[in-house]
């Protein structure tokens, strides 16, 4: 059996509570790679990092999990996967997320997050950028697992056309208070 490798990145740094939501959602489906930024770089849209060296490290790593830290932006944190880290395999998916805070509206232009999950489509291959609608310390993200897995899940069954990027928001409350899911386009 062909085991799927997911990528995952974020803009709120490798240790935020969001990454290892991101981590769960990912695991159901295959190999977890995670390339995300040493800090936080919320609000850092497409950015790329021109003049400063940059450093990659390993945090850790455990059976399905590699997890590293990289000093630049969330798109650099794409480049760094597809261009180096994982240069001769094959990513069948870049979750980007779970951010603090929804990625609506304009918002969509300056997010991090999103711009991983851009950034991600571009290589060729589907991405998702979750964010939950809370910027809360103690935030809740059983809903943000719960509906990932299931958009997830529901990519890979499907037949997608590519590039594909989603950006996909999940307001606050248990999984049991949300009412489903509405697809709509972002104008």
């Amino acid at each position: 059996m062909n085991e799927r490798l997911i990528l995952v990145t974020n803009d709120d740094g490798y240790d935020s509570k969001g990454m290892e939501a991101a981590i769960e959602v990912a695991r159901a489906f295959g190999r977890v790679v995670v390339v995300a930024p040493e800090t936080t770089q919320s609000g850092m849209s497409q950015a790329i990092t021109m003049y400063n060296p940059l450093y990659l490290r390993r945090i850790r790593e455990e059976e399905g999990v590699a997890v590293y830290a990289f000093s630049g932006t969330p798109v650099d944190c794409v480049k760094m996967a597809f261009d180096y880290l994982l240069r001769d395999e094959r990513v069948d998916m870049v979750i980007s997320g779970v951010n603090h805070g929804s990625n609506s509206a304009v918002n969509v232009l300056y997010s991090g997050t999103m711009g991983a999950a851009i950034e991600g489509s571009f290589y060729g291959c589907p991405a998702v950028g979750l964010s939950l609608d809370d910027h809360g310390a103690d935030a809740d993200f059983a809903a943000a697992v719960v509906y990932g897995r299931r958009i997830v899940g529901e990519i890979f069954a499907a037949e997608v056309e590519l590039p594909l990027c989603l950006n996909v928001n999940v307001p606050v409350g248990s999984v049991g208070e949300l009412k489903g899911m509405k697809l709509c386009r972002q104008n």
